[in-house]
């Protein structure tokens, strides 16, 4: 039978597929909440949302706010790591009720002696909840209330606002109605504010044609941290498969000497549990993590769930892989790409409960071993979604600081269900939009639409396996133009150099958005000591990042408009407002191109307004709506802060 309520309480926003994800939150945001709540009839309506750690106890409570057409909404803040639930509670006011209509009755000369009999009722109802004062307050008013000689005191005091105050602290609730229960996932702030570094250790080595150790990536990480990042993420570790390696430039047949991609992972030195020989021991790579810290930056993993022909879960545990009927394995490809060297896991094992537990164990071992907090996650979207948000879960439960970024360049659907499974970040589309309505229009899905409750972006101008065709002239102003969008779009960004910033960019063939020469098949040498514009730029906005707190975040933002489709502009702002930013872009690497910047001044609400460039330290005074810049492929750009 349907419970006896009056109470409609509809759309409670945000919630993801009726709730079956939880949004997502990091230490000290808000939740805005969102509803529909209305009865029948006339009568007071109040609400509010109920909210608890999954820690806590209790509920706290803060009441919802009425807006138009039935809307209520309130916010509430999460103070902790780790799930929340929340929910609205709804409720004919009948305390409220009645000092509405009896006000209502007064105000029309009508002889209000049977309501306030029946407002001394409400009175005393809620006398044993109150503050000893308000008790002394209460008893007066039931004194008024009922003493007929007392009549236009009491009528005087219908309307008390210190009345108002008493019921709506203290709703009798009668009758109340629930939504359905949601929850939020907050973690710690480096899911949503991050800058990543990427290199293969196989490459610091500062002589010519020898394999680099985790001793060699000690040396370069004051360089890492001088740049600003605080985040150093590696290909894989383990030892390389020997059987079907690949060569340079991804031949199928590897010549003696060829070091094979660290993606197909195991051999006879061991599997995912393992570090390669050649770059040392796991004690090495503890140090290597533990001078990271030392220097502000964490060390993220591979977490590349595939195995080489030679891995020894080939050997120990055949379930887990595909066999074909003539005996052989169904290798990993992705027409017309083969890959020789790498077998998939099996997910469809009859053995897959062994199975994930065995991965389970694999990124518990590095967590509880190493002390790994951040895992890069190879071609999530080529595993069952119902896997990762199990691990995931699993992880969290004893170790909540542990992020994970998706690496699934896909559909979509795709992409947002991993988000939606757990993922803490996700690479993003942002590699190859170039154009400010391809950059306005994706940022502002990101951001507006309900991505911006689950779906964390992480900008990559780059990675090994992308040479985008944007960054393949080589052009300076082009990298500059990428970085400084990808810095200042999103709160989290990554590249992978020293590609990026020494500008290598010669693609496989035309048409092709692959290096020529990959690292992810060789060793490579390089010159870590070299600095050039594009480094100190680099730095130089990564330290700006790290002082704005509107940078930190990605979904506060407004795009201004402009009278030249080859000048972006935007602004953000953190969520007291208290910090503003405002980014005018080129987007054009070869002509100095001009514009007239609109800025929404009622929005902002400063007029005239003070800037500052953060990159060149000059000033400038705007007091008009609309304002003139000039932006040349020397310095492509403007890091504003706007100054109250």
């Amino acid at each position: 039978m349907q419970n006896q309520t009056r109470i409609i309480i509809e759309n409670v926003m945000p919630q993801l597929d009726c709730g079956a994800f939880p949004i997502k939150r990091i230490v000290g945001q808000t939740v805005r909440v969102t509803a529909a709540v209305f009865a029948d009839g006339h009568d007071v309506v109040e609400a509010c949302v109920k909210y608890k750690h999954e820690n806590d106890k209790k509920w706290k409570e803060v009441r919802m706010i009425p807006a138009v057409n039935d809307e209520w909404f309130t916010e509430f803040k999460v103070e902790k790591q780790g799930s929340y639930s929340y929910f609205v509670e709804a409720w004919v006011d009948y305390a409220l009720n009645w000092q509405h209509g009896t006000e209502r009755k007064i105000q029309d000369n009508q002889y209000v002696k049977s309501e306030l009999l029946e407002g001394a009722e409400y009175v005393r109802a809620v006398r044993e909840w109150v503050t000893p004062s308000e008790s002394d307050y209460l008893g007066h008013l039931d004194y008024l209330f009922t003493n007929e000689s007392e009549y236009d005191k009491a009528v005087h005091e219908v309307n008390s606002s210190k009345l108002t105050a008493i019921f709506k602290k203290h709703p009798s609730r009668f009758l109340a109605n629930q939504s359905a229960e949601l929850k939020v996932y907050v973690d710690r702030k480096k899911a949503l504010f991050s800058t990543w570094y990427e290199f293969f250790p196989r490459s610091s080595s500062p002589e010519d044609g020898k394999h680099g150790t985790f001793k060699d990536c000690i040396q370069l990480l004051p360089r890492v941290a001088e740049m600003g990042f605080d985040t150093l993420y590696f290909p894989p570790i383990h030892p390389i498969g020997e059987v079907n390696r690949k060569g340079k430039n991804n031949s199928t047949n590897a010549e003696h000497g060829d070091v094979g991609s660290p993606w197909g992972i195991g051999s006879v030195h061991g599997g995912h549990k393992s570090t390669h020989p050649e770059l040392g021991s796991i004690d090495d790579f503890k140090e290597l993590v533990q001078r990271a810290q030392e220097l502000g930056i964490e060390v993220a993993m591979d977490y590349a769930l595939q195995a080489a022909p030679d891995h020894p879960y080939v050997k120990d545990f055949p379930q887990w892989f595909k066999w074909r009927p003539d005996g052989t394995v169904q290798y990993a490809e992705n027409p017309p790409k083969k890959y020789q060297d790498i077998q998939p896991i099996y997910f469809e094992s009859s053995d897959w409960k062994n199975l994930w537990k065995e991965l389970l164990d694999v990124a518990l071992f590095w967590v509880e071993e190493c002390n790994i907090k951040v895992f890069r996650v190879d071609n999530p979207h080529t595993k069952p979604f119902y896997f990762w948000g199990w691990l995931i879960g699993e992880i969290k439960k004893k170790h909540p600081d542990v992020l994970f970024l998706a690496e699934a360049f896909t559909r979509p659907k795709i992409m947002n269900e991993l988000a939606k499974q757990g993922f803490s970040q996700s690479y993003t589309y942002f590699t190859w939009r170039n154009s400010k309505a391809e950059l306005t229009d994706y940022v502002t899905e990101l951001t507006q639409s309900e991505q911006k409750e689950f779906y964390r972006p992480n900008f990559w101008p780059n990675t090994p396996d992308i040479n985008p065709f944007a960054l393949q002239s080589g052009n300076e102003s082009t990298h500059l133009q990428k970085y400084f969008l990808a810095a200042t779009l999103s709160s989290s960004i990554g590249i992978y150099g020293p590609v990026f910033e020494y500008m290598v960019c010669q693609p496989m063939a035309a048409g092709k958005e692959e290096y020529l020469n990959s690292e992810k098949y060789e060793v490579y040498k390089w010159d870590w000591s070299i600095k050039n514009k594009l480094t100190r730029l680099i730095t130089k906005i990564n330290s700006i990042r790290k002082q704005q707190a509107s940078l930190q975040q990605t979904n506060n933002i407004v795009f201004c408009n402009t009278n030249n489709d080859q000048v972006i502009a935007y602004y953000k702002f953190d969520d007291s407002k208290q910090n503003k930013t405002l980014m005018i872009a080129s987007l054009d690497a070869h002509h100095t191109q001009q514009a007239m910047i609109q800025l929404p001044i009622s929005e902002l609400g400063i007029n005239p307004i003070n800037i500052v460039d953060l990159i060149t330290g000059n000033s400038y005074f705007w007091d008009k709506e609309w304002n003139f810049v000039e932006l040349s492929p020397d310095l492509p750009f403007h890091l504003f802060q706007i100054q109250d």
